[in-house]
């Protein structure tokens, strides 16, 4: 790939690896297929245990685990302008040209791009979560988007529901947004090479087990679905505080033989605990994308899901059976899956899922949203600071000063710590093998 196409690519977020989740996976993955497209690729995250400072992974991915340790849900404790020295110095290193943040609910991500704007690099937001409108927490996280987003270059949302509650929460133009959907390691998540025999179905559950993916609902419709068939048995994988309901709910029906409690399951045994099942259901009452369906019907399982978020938008309609997320409703929906699982190729629907979902289509259209993000000229001081006063008639002024000040801490940096000249500059190398350029998504993530 010549010079002149070859993005330099920062990616931030508070999450990734050894943590392990959606937007985890979905950044190592994406990282890997852009790294073999020919880009250089630096991963920003926070600390994790004894994990700091620099590290490689797969395919020379390059990692700045920095010294910031985990506040609350793994993010970072917001500080602002704690972090615009080690992240003016990562950017020069690295001759970064486009920074990209991941996660709504990431702190680091937020001042990563506040930082990266201060400094006239172009900046892209993935956002891969849906928020509301009404409570508390997401009015405040709401206007800490639209703060972050009044001068982002281009956003990427993973489906057009997503798209659709980006643009009304943070009130950014809709062409400045584009859908890219996630994908699946079709590599890692292949059937059982025999078909499981249907005298015993089996119904597979692995998620958080909290409020927001639909635990209560598991609590009623597993005993009824329980009622209904003695043949159907019950596998649930994951942790999380409404286990203790499922668990009483397994005591009070007398299901200890047909509920079978797994716990956390490590994201590398995942894809042995689904072809052990026939459906895999989710209960999720909000949910942006859901890889997790995308990773069971990889394994030829067919899911049976809530209609909410962009769930619709994720399966043909033959490799998914939609409920709304009430138990009556969810009940219906597991039956008519058990009626259709005769029908259900495991083996076909893996090869189906092979030409839906890849991450390499993902690289190539995101490779397009960073073409048009360096397209965009750079505007002056006083017109990038303008864009932050119509987000409010208080917070307008407050994001306001909060970038003017970003912007005079940088300019004392230049002066005080070190001018941007004096740094050096990280040369650039490659640590691909061609086995590796040929079969990226065969090359696993580590486990921590």
């Amino acid at each position: 790939m010549s010079e002149c196409k070859r993005h330099r690519i920062l990616m931030v977020s508070d999450f990734f690896y050894p943590n392990f989740g959606g937007v985890e996976n979905h950044i190592y993955y994406l990282s890997q297929c852009l790294l073999k497209r020919g880009h250089k690729v630096v991963v920003m995250t926070h600390a994790y245990g004894n994990r700091s400072g620099v590290r490689y992974m797969t395919g020379g991915l390059k990692v700045y685990y920095i010294p910031w340790k985990p506040f609350l849900m793994q993010n970072t404790l917001p500080t602002f302008y704690g972090t615009l020295p080690i992240m003016r110095t990562v950017l020069i290193r690295e001759k970064i040209t486009i920074v990209h943040g991941h996660q709504a609910f990431s702190t680091l991500c937020h001042e990563a791009l506040m930082h990266a704007r201060t400094m006239g690099y172009k900046v892209v937001f993935t956002d891969h979560s849906l928020y509301g409108f009404a409570d508390a927490g997401s009015i405040h996280m709401n206007k800490v988007l639209q703060f972050t987003l009044a001068d982002v270059t281009q956003a990427i949302c993973v489906s057009h529901t997503s798209k659709e509650n980006t643009v009304l929460r943070s009130g950014l133009p809709p062409e400045k947004v584009y859908v890219i959907p996630n994908a699946v390691d079709t590599a890692m998540f292949k059937p059982a090479p025999e078909q499981l025999s249907c005298k015993e179905i089996i119904i597979v559950v692995i998620s958080r087990l909290v409020y927001r993916k639909g635990a209560d609902l598991l609590v009623e419709v597993i005993p009824a679905v329980c009622r209904l068939f003695p043949n159907v048995r019950f596998i649930v994988g994951g942790d999380g505080p409404k286990r203790v309901r499922i668990e009483e709910m397994r005591e009070k029906h007398s299901l200890q033989d047909r509920v079978e409690m797994l716990g956390a399951v490590p994201h590398a045994q995942v894809r042995s605990v689904l072809i052990t099942g026939h459906i895999f259901l989710n209960s999720s009452l909000t949910e942006a994308f859901c890889i997790a369906i995308l990773e069971a019907a990889s394994c030829g399982l067919l899911t049976v899901s809530t209609r909410v978020g962009g769930v619709p938008e994720v399966l043909p309609d033959d490799m998914v059976v939609l409920a709304e997320p009430d138990p009556s409703d969810m009940v219906r929906a597991i039956q008519k899956a058990i009626h259709f699982l005769p029908r259900i190729d495991p083996q076909a629907m893996h090869l189906r899922m092979k030409k839906l979902y890849s991450w390499h289509d993902v690289a190539k259209r995101t490779e397009i949203v960073y073409d048009r993000a360096l397209a965009f000229s750079n505007q002056d001081l006083l017109d990038r600071l303008s864009r932050y006063l119509p987000c409010g008639a208080w917070a307008g002024k407050i994001f306001f000063v909060v970038m003017l000040i970003d912007f005079l801490l940088w300019r004392l940096l230049q002066w005080w710590q070190q001018p941007s000249t004096e740094i050096e500059e990280v040369p650039d190398f490659s640590m691909m093998n061609q086995n590796y350029v040929d079969n990226p998504t065969q090359h696993y993530p580590p486990d921590g």
